[in-house]
């Protein structure tokens, strides 16, 4: 989230050798009604997803031009950008930003010999997305009744996505996105409309869970 900060982390790994490759798997996101959604909440997922994205993506690339060296960029998103999210309005708007990012620096860049790819997985659950995005839901439980494949994804499958895109295999796939959701973007719309059913009670219980969450995340930080 902070630019300077970035420029120094970049500029000191580039000291040790240049970077071959970059995955962007910036991730910050928590389910809520939007209008009761504060500038803080907002700017607290665009800083992290959007911003932290592209700073990155940003010094990198600058230094692999600079250097006259081919680059390799993959970012993680997810199916939304392309239909949409109710209920993760930020997350939504910054992951689409990255696929616009992605598209447009596939274009400007590929002369460059710089390729820009993403992934769009749907659910692989993790202590910090479930309880965040799906409070309350078995680990999964929702995915597994809606997905055409009646399961969730493994963090297995998405390391095999991104090796292949890194690999080198097909150098000529430049500003394209992958989804990997067991086609439950085509079938259901893979995105959070289902929540228009939930009640006040329901959204309150789902607060306190994503404050408890947080909570005990800033524990594990000290």
């Amino acid at each position: 989230r902070n630019a300077l900060a970035v420029e120094e982390m970049i500029e000191s790994i580039f000291r040790d050798g240049p970077l071959t490759d970059l995955i962007n798997n910036a991730a910050g996101n928590f389910i809520s009604r939007t209008e009761e959604l504060s500038p803080r909440g907002f700017d607290a997922v665009a800083n992290i997803v959007m911003h932290g994205t592209f700073y990155v993506t940003h010094a990198v690339g600058k230094r692999w031009i600079a250097l006259k060296q081919p680059g390799n960029v993959v970012s993680i998103t997810t199916t939304w950008v392309r239909n949409g999210s109710p209920y993760v309005v930020p997350s939504a708007m910054s992951k689409s930003a990255i696929h616009a990012m992605t598209m447009s620096l596939a274009a400007e860049w590929g002369r460059h010999g710089i390729r820009l790819n993403t992934i769009a997985p749907g659910e692989i659950p993790t202590e910090g997305m479930s309880k965040r995005i799906k409070p309350g839901d078995e680990a999964g439980a929702r995915t597994k009744a809606m997905n055409p494949m009646g399961r969730v994804g493994t963090m297995e499958e998405l390391q095999n996505v991104a090796v292949f895109l890194i690999s080198g295999g097909c150098d000529w796939i430049n500003g394209e996105t992958i989804a990997m959701d067991g086609a439950q973007a085509l079938a259901m719309g893979g995105n959070f409309y289902q929540l228009r059913d939930w009640s006040d009670d329901d959204w309150k219980t789902a607060r306190e869970s994503i404050m408890a969450q947080n909570e005990k995340d800033r524990a594990k930080r000290g």
